[in-house]
């Protein structure tokens, strides 16, 4: 049986560093942030806007949730998209180039926690959830 790798740690973090991908004036990333800090867990924080989306992590990310999860249909920016531009996304490699032009599309905020796992969205019980079960021996 083989042990799932954990994917390589973005290169400015330190390996047991949370790093949280996304907008500063994004309602739920300013939630995950505020939450994160309400827990005491240190984070970094990736601002799309400002410091892009690092192609090296859409893959992991994409291995981890899955591109369809990472693909925000639902928000603004996907909805001003042309339709010949949504037409075109039909894989993992199609969306990367959508996500890497039009970051507001990928659903936020992404985060790699200092355990290796990868999360997609915020929801505050899930993440209640998951620290408790962290901190449980």
């Amino acid at each position: 049986m083989s042990t799932p790798t954990r994917p390589p740690a973005h290169p400015a973090a330190r390996p047991d560093t949370t790093v949280l991908y996304g907008i500063p004036n994004c309602d739920t990333v300013k939630k995950a942030r505020a939450w994160l800090a309400a827990q005491g867990i240190a984070h970094q924080f990736h601002d799309f806007k400002k410091q892009g989306v690092p192609a090296d992590r859409l893959p992991h990310w994409a291995d981890a949730v899955g591109w369809e999860k990472l693909l925000n249909r639902q928000g603004t920016t996907w909805r001003k998209l042309d339709a010949a531009t949504q037409a075109t996304v039909h894989d993992e490699g199609s969306a990367a180039e959508v996500m890497q032009a039009q970051p507001s599309v990928i659903k936020r905020p992404v985060v790699e926690w200092a355990d290796g796992r990868i999360t997609v969205g915020f929801n505050e019980a899930d993440w209640n959830e998951a620290a408790t079960a962290r901190s449980k021996p």
